[in-house]
């Protein structure tokens, strides 16, 4: 029979634990030899909790939000700076904040810049509203706009316009017409040309076409771009007309390949590599039209792509590059690929047909 001592050790080696101390001997058993007791580590002193940082002022928020936006903020911000419907009024009552559109207030005071009456109008609209128009062409410089209204377009079939604001929906706006200058949404340079086409006349879509050029902001591709996926909008014919009558072809992008492309097969030219990619010392380069066994490349400028001081220093750059990398290099207009088709193709072929 086992004793309870020894019953102990064998319960405890079938558990398959260890004992921490040695078992204290039984009372009618004489004492044991007296154990050392074990001296308990020493503790490092708990260390401070970090202060947490202290939290910004709602006011504090509301300013700095209210400078990043023109001066004004809506109704859903407030709440996220802390700010909710009972401190909306307070401040209302108090001067601090003055209502613009439902729902959109101004910080501070009621005179707003004319940019924080875009935003404000941008901002009436929830995310997707984006300024356009005779709006939009103002901010970006192309042409004034004095009217009290300010335009809005939003992604949709229809939309309801306000007092002050002109809105219009619109399923063609899709991403890539949208873009943001000075942190107002807006639409882009060729999609508020399209706009206009839509509300002028034709000289004045000439004089914002003109516009844009000098300010360095025309890109033909993205024009293409905007009037291919039109879809037959009221002002595409316009503004494809005051392309034309600039000496632009209003092409796209693969009818312009398909234009050259014509040209070498009604020549006996051989067809080039279209949109090939040349390395160069300052990396690579996509060239518009080339011939790899012959070295040859033929770039095809527009005005409206070349018509300025920064385009042609950057052509000339990129013509010496190619230079230094063994390729010759042809420009040709797209009036004379229009017009003087014979004089292109001669020259194309003399270049192919000489020393390599």
């Amino acid at each position: 029979m086992l004793s309870a001592v020894e019953g102990g050790h064998y319960e405890a080696s079938l558990l398959g634990t260890e004992r921490s101390e040695p078992p204290r001997d039984p009372p009618n058993l004489p004492a044991g030899p007296r154990q050392t007791r074990r001296a308990t580590p020493r503790q490092a002193p708990a260390r401070p909790l970090p202060t947490p940082p202290p939290t910004t002022p709602p006011d504090a928020a509301l300013a700095r939000l209210a400078a990043r936006q023109h001066g004004v903020v809506t109704v859903a911000q407030l709440t996220k700076v802390g700010i909710g419907p009972s401190g909306a009024r307070n401040r209302v009552a108090a001067g601090r904040l003055h209502r613009v559109h439902r729902g959109v207030y101004a910080v501070g005071h009621p005179l707003l810049p004319g940019r924080g009456h875009w935003m404000a109008a941008v901002l009436a609209y929830g995310p997707d509203a984006v300024l356009s128009h005779r709006s939009a062409a103002a901010l970006w410089g192309l042409r004034a706009d004095t009217r009290p209204d300010t335009d809005v377009s939003l992604p949709r079939h229809c939309a309801k316009s306000r007092p002050g604001l002109r809105v219009h929906a619109s399923l063609t706006l899709d991403r890539n017409d949208v873009t943001q200058k000075e942190r107002i949404p807006c639409t882009t340079v060729a999609r508020t040309l399209l706009d206009l086409a839509e509300d002028l006349d034709d000289r004045g879509v000439e004089r914002a076409v003109e516009q844009a050029g000098v300010l360095n902001l025309f890109d033909l591709r993205a024009v293409s771009d905007v009037l291919d996926r039109a879809n037959g909008r009221l002002g595409t014919g316009r503004l494809r007309r005051v392309l034309e009558a600039a000496g632009e072809p209003a092409f796209t992008e693969s009818e312009l390949e398909e234009y050259f492309l014509e040209l070498c097969r009604k020549h006996g030219l051989p067809r080039p590599q279209v949109a090939g990619w040349i390395a160069t010392s300052d990396g690579h380069m996509k060239a518009d039209f080339l011939w790899r066994a012959q070295r040859l490349i033929v770039e095809t400028d527009g005005y409206a792509f070349h018509s300025h001081r920064r385009a042609f220093e950057r052509d000339h750059r990129r013509d010496l590059l190619l230079h230094l990398a063994g390729w010759k290099v042809r420009r040709f207009t797209w009036r004379q690929i229009a017009n003087d088709a014979d004089l292109v193709a001669a020259t194309v072929r003399a270049v192919l047909a000489g020393p390599h």
